[in-house]
């Protein structure tokens, strides 16, 4: 258990911080893992616990020189690939008569043609482009089903309408209408023309129908996959059955609703939906402006001082205004930073969630001027773009990790009722953006060094001091047996060729609890002994798991248990792994705009600049449609 679970990507508390794990070998799980378990583990610290360990000879290695290990790197950005549009193939629908019988061929019917008949001729050299999947469903639901959808008679019915308002009104939700645009055919026709009539309903037809597939795909899954920005993004691509929802929506009371119905559900897309069309209409003429790179510091004095008395004004609750309505009347613009406006400041501080030190930086700024309203809405427009990754419903259930917000909310019918702040993996140790399922809770856990941190970090410091991880207590495999940490030749050493991982202990970097949702990237939520990294406003800081500020609110949650029974748990002071009762989703995501339910959209810096990269996959994407279209 304690190697199979020890996967995180956190700060080694011998380096500076809370830790990260690996999956080690599976030779170097056996027997000497297992004979450590065969002890009660007690809580004290590590290094004062001594084991026999085996001294491994090696090949000698000549002084002075090194065996080359290349470093453990993370995945990289890359060049975004979109999807291509294809051309539908229509000749299956356009000639469904075939020379000889078989249980599914299409005949013509034996008294004429129907109107569906007569507008096959468009067909013949119609072109249009559309998503692969999209061209393959309008010839797979033509082919067996030959008839309209958006067609009654002569004219364009009201299921055709209803979508095409929706379509109209793509840009709303963060897509972009000019994806879906389609030629409408006139009300008014020359009845003596009844065969040109059909076919330019023909034509109508299957360009809304490939609209219609395509909106469901952008609107269900997104324009862009993830994947291909970068390996930082996991996500498996929806497959919504287009056959299936094109009849389904033809076929609703309202048609248009039930297009729109394929955009994610719940609260925080609704808040995007409203915020992009609020700020799209905004004036920016009252904005208060305070300078980016503003440093002002209780005692001081500066010309941005009643700038940011202003700003505040703005910006405060009504509950902080009315405490200090007295400085907010008497106030005549003195320059001078003092006592009275630091409270102040520190007031609004507080209630931003930021560190309420009464120190003036870029973080305060940006919570008190905001950003344009353009730069919101380009936030908002990808966060709509990254809701569709996720689940298009959320679970009632679940955990929220908002990397950009530094933030893990636990919600239970859909509200939320508990959050942690978190410290999530610096630029370049970036925590994963994906979804899993919270299957268990470790107390007292072993925290199994990943191979990123014992090459890059741990390796040089051991070539020239060989003995450093038997004083600290870690333990160390080498091709599956235990040894000491002086008896490995460092200088020769291969990757993958040792393990080594850390005791519990009041030392131990995953501190006193791991929350696991089993994952190919060695992410979990756990408890770190370092705490002072929780009271800074910017906190990424360690090597991609996610320390949380209070492990034990989190793990009684998940866990239905009281934080007592928990605390209980922790006291024996023995591993132990207690299963969650039900399975709980868990979305470790990326989002620099976002909205809690009943709550406005809140903003947050991009920490990792994936907004600038998922701006560029959408505009190839743009530039491949347009190109198509």
């Amino acid at each position: 258990m304690a190697f199979k679970h020890g996967l995180c990507v956190a700060l080694v508390a011998l380096i500076a911080g809370a830790g990260e794990s690996y999956v080690a070998p599976q030779a170097a799980q056996a027997g000497a893992l297992d004979s450590i378990r065969k002890t009660p583990l007690q809580r004290i610290r590590a290094h004062n616990r001594t084991e026999k360990r085996e001294v491994v000879r090696q090949k000698p290695v000549k002084e002075g020189t090194s065996r080359p290990v290349a470093r453990v790197s993370g995945p990289t950005y890359k060049t975004y690939q979109p999807d291509r549009l294809v051309s539908v193939i229509f000749s299956a629908i356009s000639d469904p008569v075939v020379t000889g019988s078989t249980e599914d061929t299409m005949t013509l019917p034996p008294l004429g043609m129907n109107a569906f008949d007569e507008g096959r001729a468009a067909l013949a050299d119609l072109k249009i482009r559309a998503l692969p999947e999209a061209a393959e469903a309008l010839v797979e639901l033509y082919s067996s089903r030959p008839d309209y959808l958006w067609v009654s008679g002569s004219s364009i019915n009201a299921a055709a309408r209803s979508v095409l308002a929706v379509l109209e009104d793509a840009d709303s939700v963060g897509l972009s209408a000019a994806d879906y645009r389609v030629d409408v055919p006139e009300d008014g026709y020359d009845v003596t023309r009844n065969g040109e009539r059909q076919r330019e309903l023909m034509r109508f037809e299957m360009a809304l129908s490939a609209a219609v597939a395509d909106y469901v795909l952008d609107a269900n899954r997104g324009r862009v996959d993830p994947n291909r920005i970068s390996g930082y993004h996991d996500f498996k691509r929806k497959t919504p059955d287009l056959v299936a929802a094109l009849e389904a929506i033809s076929n609703s009371a309202d048609a248009g609703e039930a297009l729109y119905g394929f955009n994610p559900q719940g609260g925080h897309f609704a808040a995007f939906v409203a915020e992009l069309a609020r700020l799209e209409q905004a004036d920016e003429g009252k904005a208060i402006k305070l300078s980016a790179d503003l440093l002002l510091k209780p005692g001081q004095s500066s010309s941005e001082t009643k700038n940011l008395v202003r700003a505040i004004e703005m910006k405060a609750s009504d509950e902080l205004k009315a405490e200090n309505a007295l400085l907010l009347a008497s106030y005549i613009d003195n320059e001078e930073y003092d006592p009275d406006i630091v409270a102040l400041v520190k007031g609004f501080q507080k209630e931003a969630g930021l560190a309420s030190d009464g120190v003036v930086g870029p973080r305060t700024v940006r919570a008190l001027v905001g950003e344009t309203n353009a730069a919101k809405i380009e936030k908002v427009k990808l966060s709509m773009e990254r809701s569709r990754w996720l689940p298009g419903t959320l679970e009632s259930r679940r955990v929220f990790i908002n990397q950009p917000a530094f933030v893990a909310t636990y919600y239970e019918d859909g509200k939320p009722v508990f959050s942690t702040r978190t410290v999530v993996g610096k630029k370049s140790n970036q925590t994963y953006f994906f979804d899993d399922q919270i299957e268990t809770v470790e107390v007292n856990p072993y925290w199994g060094v990943p191979q990123s941190i014992i090459i890059n970090e741990m390796l040089p410091k051991l070539r020239s001091d060989p003995s450093y991880l038997d004083r600290l207590g870690y333990q160390v495999t080498y091709n599956g047996r235990a040894v000491s940490s002086s008896g490995v030749n460092w200088h020769s050493v291969g990757r993958g060729a040792v393990g080594v991982r850390q005791p519990p202990g009041d030392d131990n970097a995953l501190g006193e609890l791991k929350i696991l949702f089993p994952n190919t990237h060695a992410i979990y939520m756990h408890d770190t002994p370092s705490k002072s990294l929780f009271s800074r406003d910017m906190r990424a800081f360690s090597h991609g798991c996610v320390r949380l500020q209070d492990p034990r609110g989190m793990a009684s949650r998940v866990l239905g248990i009281s934080v007592e029974e928990v605390g209980r748990e922790i006291a024996q002071g023995h591993n132990k792994a207690l299963s969650v009762p039900h399975k709980i989703p868990v979305h470790v995501s990326y989002f620099t705009a976002w909205a809690e339910p009943g709550e406005d959209v809140k903003y947050y810096a991009d920490v990792y600049d994936r907004d600038a990269y998922l701006e560029k996959a959408i505009e190839a994407t743009v530039a491949e449609r347009s190109a198509s279209g």
